[in-house]
């Protein structure tokens, strides 16, 4: 049995915010919710993951389901309690795609752009004063951090300070 990552006073934070959200709180729940935490912090394939779990095509697609209906989304907002705004971080960071992961038919655009690295996305994150991450948008490799930097900003409220690195140093910041 895999070592479950939530705390019992996370996980009965998590519990209230997933029912806000219309997750319904079926007999394997938890185990879902640990199997998607749990792949996604050791980054193994999805068939490798632990049979614990549960079906791993069961969390995969429930995973996808609550990615569309952007639910993960309002659970990392609601989980997002107590920020400290007097001082605001953000920085960038880039993700490695897989070679064969650009150039699928779609309408959507899927934010993997060309750089040195071959084809990359850029997670540009903001964290409060304690370091826990509040808003985060995501772009192809190629976006460089002070032109995604003003629309962050804008999602953040007034700080005292906003502190970034070498990469955000414009005239126009």
């Amino acid at each position: 049995m895999p070592r479950l990552m939530c705390s019992d006073e996370f996980w009965s934070k998590l519990k209230k915010v997933l029912f806000q959200e219309v997750i319904y709180n079926k007999r394997s729940l938890h185990m879902t919710v640990e199997g998607m935490l749990y792949r996604m912090r050791v980054g193994c394939p999805w068939r490798n993951l632990l049979q614990a779990f549960g079906c791993w095509n069961s969390i995969y697609k429930r995973l996808n389901e609550w990615s569309l209906r952007k639910k993960w989304l309002s659970i990392f907002k609601a989980l997002a309690i107590d920020q400290d705004w007097e001082w605001e971080f953000i920085d960038g960071s880039y993700v490695k795609a897989h070679q064969h992961s650009a150039g699928a038919v779609g309408k959507k655009p899927q934010a993997i752009g060309k750089s040195r690295a071959g084809n990359t996305t850029k997670i540009h994150l903001a964290v409060d004063s304690y370091g826990l991450p509040v808003e985060f948008e995501i772009t192809g490799g190629e976006v460089n951090d002070c032109s995604a930097a003003p629309g962050l900003i804008a999602k953040l409220p007034d700080a005292e300070a906003i502190v970034a690195d070498k990469g955000y140093d414009s005239e126009y910041l």
